[in-house]
């Protein structure tokens, strides 16, 4: 199992930015538009059950992904998991907490790589290499929308 985390600290109250991810257009505004990825459907908002569905495109290779949340504990925490994609697991906490008037973000994510641990160490740091600019990319874009 591989690990990947990245945090930050918006200058924002914590509902202020849990609101913000209850935004109906979420996940359009937090995709980089470098990444081969278009959102297909977003359905519950951020409470358990909530489904939402990515085609991904792995080099000419169109890919479904779908994941579901498992958790919920408004304005702390979210999880979803991966249901149908392409990695063997995939789970995703989306940590908010309080610092004095700010909140820190922390994504954690648990994943497998298909192939086991060949793949992991193969493609595990290019995994970890696009997860980070993906979250830098996501925290940037919170930190301008809900700190200006």
């Amino acid at each position: 199992m591989l690990h990947f985390s990245y945090s930050s600290l918006i200058n924002a109250p914590i509902e202020k930015v849990w609101a913000f991810h209850e935004r109906e257009d979420i996940l359009e505004l937090l995709s980089a538009p470098w990444q081969p990825v278009q959102v297909i459907s977003h359905q519950g908002g951020l409470e358990v059950g909530a489904r939402s569905q990515f085609q991904l495109m792995l080099g000419i290779i169109p890919v479904s992904w779908v994941a579901e949340h498992i958790a919920c504990n408004k304005p702390y925490l979210f999880v979803d998991r991966q249901v149908d994609g392409p990695m063997n697991f995939w789970e995703h906490h989306h940590h908010f907490e309080k610092e004095g008037q700010a909140t820190r973000i922390s994504d954690l994510i648990s994943y497998q790589i298909p192939c086991g641990l060949f793949s992991d160490v193969a493609l595990g740091w290019w995994v970890d290499s696009r997860l980070q600019d993906m979250f830098s990319y996501r925290h940037q874009i919170i930190k301008q929308m809900l700190e200006n």
